[in-house]
């Protein structure tokens, strides 16, 4: 993050904007409706600017005594000695001091603004693509229609009152929550703020049983963000709690509510945060104190994600419980390697297994796996390698089987390392493959040099 995003209160104070032109305008009127008192300085200024009302013009060039009792300045200006000018005699004295489409000399940048006061939305690149950002500000007009600012009035108008009759505070933000996302904000935002009250008040009446506390059982997928599904990201950014693994990725976990707690738990091999039935157990502690528990698993829950293991002890103390499918590693890390699990000419099934059995064996059904014409994909076999490579050869399937490895998958760490039984192992020694990897074997294999450049993470 270059800037930290902060809303600046300049009501009644006065700020100096330096230009008297069509951007200077601009600039001026936002601090304007933000309720700030404008000196404006420049040698001729816009006579529109001069009529608004709250406008101080002064028709000179600009000097240090301009910023004698300023709060905040916008430099806007076409000449950039004069704005290197505001910005060394600005931030000499401490001033916030921003100069339009300059980084260099900014003390703060102005962000795209989205306005539904009292809710304010504002969004920047960071000076990197002002075009990008009006672009997403755009999009977001589209998806948060004006009369949200209705909306963000009436919770306001009765913050202090659910605030003194809800004193839990996660109880609280469920009410909210509810409220916010439920009828009484249809009702506001059709103009029905009668019939809102109503039915928050008789929220109120039932406040000691407004939620217990629940499991969001989601599965992360398999590293890229953009793979998450809507119900995931909605119930990542409702939980108070997140448990989350080692494969679930840091940005994933960013997207998850700030305010929320977070527990890693992650299990690498030989080193495991917390055993698995100490995970069970937090989840239901959790839960029994009232809170909203996001359980992210990498990949799919249910997909050697031990899913079924801690639903069966929810279940077993009565603990609502939501499951949300992820994409598997198998699919996602497939398709972003350039490998389809399936084709008519190379195979016509496909077998997930695990190389890592809960007693820490690879004992697999090896005569099932060395059949002809099929896929097997081989989660968490990177430290078995040369047992699975040997094992399917002595079970019948050719040693020249292309075999692939796919180094953190769907991310930006991707690599894949392709062979056959016969060499791949020595491949994997020299190359040294880093955690997590799926292993892919069979004919399909040999298509990633058709397909791979389809996917830029490829290597």
């Amino acid at each position: 993050m270059d800037y930290l995003p902060i809303f600046a209160n300049v009501r009644n104070k006065l700020c100096l904007v330096v230009g008297g032109g069509q951007v200077a305008t601009r600039k001026a009127g936002v601090l304007l409706d933000a309720g700030a008192k404008v000196r404006v300085v420049a040698p001729e200024i816009d006579p529109e600017l001069v009529k608004q009302k709250g406008v101080e013009p002064v028709v000179a060039r600009f000097e240090a005594v301009h910023l004698e009792g300023v709060t905040l300045i916008i430099a806007a200006t076409n000449d950039r000695s004069v704005n290197k000018q505001v910005s060394e005699l600005a931030q000499a004295r401490n001033i916030p001091v921003n100069v339009v489409d300059d980084p260099e000399l900014c003390s703060f940048i102005m962000p795209a603004i989205l306005d539904r006061s009292p809710l304010m939305i504002a969004f920047s690149s960071g000076g990197a693509s002002p075009v990008l950002t009006r672009l997403m500000r755009g999009k977001l007009e589209t998806l948060i229609p004006q009369n949200y600012s209705r909306l963000a009035a009436f919770a306001e108008r009765f913050r202090e009152m659910v605030k003194t009759r809800v004193t839990n505070p996660a109880k609280r933000r469920i009410f909210w929550e509810n409220a916010l996302e439920g009828v009484v904000a249809e009702k506001v935002l059709t103009g029905d703020e009668g019939s809102a009250e109503a039915m928050l008040q008789q929220m109120l009446q039932s406040e000691d049983n407004i939620q217990r506390g629940e499991v969001y059982l989601v599965g992360a997928g398999p590293g890229d963000p953009d793979l998450l599904t809507f119900r995931a990201l909605r119930l990542m950014q409702k939980a108070d709690v997140v448990v989350y693994d080692a494969l679930v990725s840091k940005p994933i976990v960013e997207m998850t509510r700030r305010d929320a707690e977070r527990i890693y738990v992650g299990k690498k091999r030989n080193d495991h945060t917390l055993q698995q039935e100490e995970i069970n157990d937090l989840l239901v502690r959790l839960a029994k104190e009232g809170k909203r528990v996001l359980r992210l698993k990498g990949g799919d829950p249910f997909i050697f994600g031990r899913g079924g293991e801690e639903i069966e002890t929810l279940a077993a103390e009565n603990i609502p419980f939501q499951v949300v499918p992820g994409i598997t590693a198998a699919s996602g890390v497939a398709s972003y390697a350039g490998i389809p699990l399936t084709h008519r000419d190379y195979a016509q099934s496909c077998m997930f297994v695990t190389g890592h059995l809960k007693d820490g064996t690879m004992n697999l059904d090896w005569a099932a796996l060395a059949r002809p014409k099929q896929t097997v994909v081989v989660y968490m076999g990177l430290h078995g390698l040369d047992t699975l490579c040997s094992e399917l050869v002595r079970h019948g399937m050719p040693d020249t089987t292309p075999i692939a490895i796919v180094q953190q998958g769907t991310t930006q760490n991707q690599r894949v390392f392709t062979g056959t039984l016969a060499t791949l192992p020595a491949i994997a020694e020299r190359e040294k493959p880093q955690a997590p990897t799926l292993i892919i074997v069979g004919g399909v294999v040999t298509l990633r040099e058709k397909l791979a450049w389809f996917h830029p993470q490829n290597s």
